[in-house]
């Protein structure tokens, strides 16, 4: 199947979001057994949140205010989107994705400079943690995401075609481990079932486990 002809996703992420990018590494594995091609889009926790900082657990909170971890990778990622293209993007989530929970270490400037020097972008890049150069766009492709979602809802984002061709998005879904192989796909196939069902909102369970990256 040619690249034009296969099946559209669109994923918003933060790249601080454990659950993102469990979730991402399952829509990978889908690349592999379904005809599917993600497209991948920011989201922003302190953007989200920005407004109910006092309701958050202190430690949380503190990450999501100005200057805080969580500005910093999302702003390196839309700058690196600004100045050298879309298809950067998911491969630099990736790398930071591996630096920051995989090898568990957490959102710091060694993390994501090393994800910069592992896709072969500029180091110089790195600079962009401390300004706000691209907070529009950062801004704006968030908006995007919730627009399409709501406003309920965390990071990660999915939007899929429904029963007549337009895009349904979803938060989640929130699975761990990431699903590989053929359990990847069924899981795909329920999320297309879903998506084309008319009036379909919600399925939610108590979470038990925390993010399990020992498959990734």
């Amino acid at each position: 199947m040619s690249e034009s002809a296969k099946t559209p996703v669109d994923f918003w992420f933060d790249p601080l979001c454990p659950w993102a990018w469990m979730t991402s590494r399952w829509m990978l594995e889908v690349e592999k057994v379904r005809d599917v091609e993600v497209r991948w889009h920011v989201m922003s926790l302190a953007v989200l949140n920005e407004n109910r900082l006092d309701e958050l657990p202190a430690e949380y909170a503190e990450n999501m205010r100005p200057g805080g971890k969580a500005w910093g990778p999302v702003r390196v990622v839309v700058a690196a989107r600004e100045l050298h293209g879309d298809e950067v993007v998911g491969p630099l989530y990736t790398a930071l994705g591996t630096r920051i929970h995989n090898e568990g270490l957490g959102v710091s400037r060694e993390a994501v400079a090393a994800a910069l020097k592992d896709v072969g972008l500029p180091a110089d890049l790195i600079d962009y943690i401390d300004r706000d150069t691209y907070d529009v766009q950062l801004r704006a492709s968030h908006k995007e995401g919730i627009e399409k979602v709501g406003q309920d809802v965390g990071t990660p984002v999915i939007a899929v075609p429904g029963a007549d061709g337009e895009q349904i998005a979803f938060f989640g879904p929130v699975v761990t481990p990431a699903p590989r192989g053929e359990a990847a796909a069924r899981l795909w196939d329920g999320t297309l079932l879903v998506a084309a069902t008319p009036g379909f909102y919600e399925l939610k369970r108590s979470r038990t486990k925390g993010p399990d990256f020992t498959n990734l």
